[in-house]
């Protein structure tokens, strides 16, 4: 009954994911390739943390 109250880390995750990709897509049009990868290989961790919540999910 109060697991309905519970925050999803998920939905955390996926956000900040989705955050990193972006500051990524950005650092590349400006041409710091350096940040991009930085940001790109930070987005990827997050991405495997999502993929193992989901896979103890079920």
């Amino acid at each position: 009954m109060f697991g309905l109250f519970k925050r999803d880390p998920k939905k955390k995750l996926q956000q900040e994911y989705e955050r990193k990709l972006q500051a990524a897509m950005e650092a590349s049009r400006n041409g710091d390739m350096r940040a991009n990868a930085t940001l790109t290989e930070e987005a990827e961790a997050l991405l495997a943390e999502i993929n193992r919540l989901k896979a103890t999910e079920k």
